[in-house]
């Protein structure tokens, strides 16, 4: 739905990253919706398993998100690399899941 560059917070002296809806998608109000209601969703929780977000707006007619900085692989990655280790899988598997339970119990309390 997006993409996502690396970005220099100069007043807080770190990186970030920026997710952008594609100029096509912007004009798209429904793409616009669900774009903001994943970055409420992510930012009404705290939790080591969701990335934070600090902050959304829109500029110049193009929706943003700013979120923390993930350094490393993505999972996708990992995987493209060949079989993971059944251990690193099981705790790649319980990071997930611990993460999709804390947004469940959120959802429960805050009905998003």
């Amino acid at each position: 739905m997006g993409e996502v560059f690396r970005v220099r917070d100069d007043r807080l002296e770190r990186d970030v990253a920026v997710k952008i809806i594609r100029p096509a998608s912007s004009a798209d109000q429904d793409r616009i919706r669900r774009f903001e209601q994943e970055a409420r969703a992510a930012a009404a929780l705290s939790h080591p398993n969701i990335l934070a977000i600090y902050d959304i707006g829109i500029y110049d007619g193009t929706p943003y998100i700013v979120s923390e900085l993930l350094e490393g692989q993505t999972l996708r990655q990992c995987l493209f690399e060949g079989p993971l280790p059944v251990r690193q899988a099981a705790d790649y598997a319980l990071q997930i899941a611990q993460g999709l339970i804390a947004r469940m119990r959120s959802t429960l309390f805050i009905g998003t």
